[in-house]
């Protein structure tokens, strides 16, 4: 008695309206992250500014602001290293190169003080919302969310403070960039200890 299999059944060419369909969801998902990304990149931008400059700053302004509606979303995945490419890299870290680039671009541009004070809430808010040992599906059980926050937010009022302190021209300069330059040591330490070794 001979048996006959039914031919598998395999999945033709996807049609050319499922591949937009497909791209128009994943540049619309996770759209928190992407308008607080979004945000945070044209503020580093200077738009008062911006709006002065002439048209290929204006078009480099757009690009930036297209570039970091992509890179926006929290990357919720394990540290696991694919690839040594320095694309692949980018991309998989693409959530800390985006408020790193912000940063440089804002020291080049020189913001007023308000703008400041957006950029560093900005980037508060971009930080806490894709942190993935905070917010993410990987992060600890019973890892407390109110801590960050109340840390993050405390840093950045301290940084901001210690930013507009009138001592640059003084001979006490180096006291509090020596003294920030500790903290930042200190904390970065206190960061990689807690994530090595998770609470429980």
């Amino acid at each position: 008695m001979t048996t006959t299999r039914a031919p598998i059944a395999r999945p033709g060419p996807r049609p050319a309206d499922s591949r937009t369909a497909l791209l128009i969801a994943r540049l619309t998902s996770r759209i928190t992250d992407r308008l607080l990304g979004t945000a945070l990149a044209v503020a580093a931008c200077n738009p008062p500014a911006a709006l002065h400059a002439p048209l290929p700053v204006r078009v480099l302004v757009l690009g930036a602001a297209a570039a970091a509606w992509w890179a926006a979303p929290m990357v919720d995945a394990r540290p696991v290293l694919t690839s040594m490419r320095w694309r692949t890299f980018a991309a998989r870290r693409r959530t800390t190169v985006l408020p790193a680039a912000a940063i440089a671009v804002a020291a080049a541009t020189g913001p007023p003080v308000w703008l400041v004070v957006c950029i560093a809430t900005l980037l508060l808010a971009y930080l806490l919302v894709t942190d993935t040992w905070t917010a993410g599906v990987t992060a600890p059980p019973g890892q407390p969310q109110a801590t960050p926050a109340l840390a993050a937010a405390a840093a950045t009022a301290v940084v901001l403070l210690a930013a507009r302190a009138p001592v640059a021209g003084t001979s006490w300069t180096r006291l509090p960039a020596s003294l920030a330059i500790a903290a930042t040591t200190v904390c970065l330490v206190l960061a990689l200890r807690t994530r090595r070794n998770p609470p429980g």
